[in-house]
């Protein structure tokens, strides 16, 4: 999402991130290339490539990345009325939100070609999935449950860190029975038990790259991807020059 930066948002994430909740560090365990060009919207791993949406009026993409070189392999253009958000795949589909039109995309993961167009009401984020359910976000505290066949909402989530909504959770992954979301506009990513809603842990990303030095301040933390197989956790930023392997650190006594 192309917005400014506001003190009015980061004030509001502070008031919900209570120090009751664990918070964890991380180590980086390699980098690697990540285009600059990506303004990064969608991330996941799947079969040893990356998978990212990328957005921007005019400039979004769907493209698949060799890992080690941030090579881009294939690539879809989206027409230029459509800003690109969240993706996931889905059985042999891959889906992807658009901002503000209420329209979603559905290709083929091998080859991106697209199947047919969905809609929904409100604003696209970000996707993510478990093994049965596909999970939405949409700037605000709610995350929609959607059938991943017919992709209508079947329910929701309410994010809440001790009793106070999480507002702007942004891009989305399934990590051990947890929904990891960035923060938009913060260094922060939430943790979040599926069952209850709750908040159960933050990860600190402060200092994993010095952001002063991008270009444009709207150059935020937002991209996380996991590899199941082999529990590694991958984050990046919009038009960041490196994407990151890390691992967490627990918080003194956690």
């Amino acid at each position: 999402m192309h917005r400014l930066i506001t003190a009015v948002a980061l004030l509001m994430f502070a008031a919900a991130a209570s120090a009751a909740i664990p918070v964890y560090g991380f180590r980086v365990v390699h980098s690697y290339p990540h285009d600059t060009s990506a303004y990064t919207e969608g991330l996941f791993y799947k079969d040893g490539y990356l998978y990212e949406s990328t957005g921007e009026w005019s400039e979004s993409t769907v493209r698949k990345v060799q890992l080690e070189t941030g090579k881009v392999l294939q690539r879809h253009d989206l027409p230029s009325k459509y800003f690109g958000e969240g993706i996931v795949n889905w059985k042999d589909r891959l889906i992807q939100l658009t901002w503000k039109s209420q329209t979603g995309f559905v290709y083929d993961l091998g080859n991106f070609k697209l199947r047919h167009i969905f809609s929904y009401p409100g604003e696209g984020w970000a996707l993510t999935r478990d093994s049965k359910h596909l999970y939405m976000s949409d700037g605000s505290s709610v995350l929609r449950i959607l059938d991943p066949d017919t992709l209508t909402e079947t329910g929701s989530i309410k994010v809440m860190a001790d009793g106070v909504p999480v507002t702007r959770l942004n891009e989305l992954e399934w990590v051990r029975g947890e929904i990891y979301a960035n923060i938009w506009l913060t260094n922060r990513i939430a943790r979040i038990d599926p069952v209850t809603g709750k908040v159960v842990g933050w990860i600190d990303l402060d200092g994993l790259l010095d952001t002063s030095k991008l270009a444009d301040p709207d150059d935020v933390l937002n991209g996380i991807a996991y590899d199941a197989v082999h529990d590694r956790l991958f984050v990046t930023g919009k038009r960041w020059p490196r994407l990151f392997e890390i691992k967490l650190v627990r918080p003194p006594g956690g």
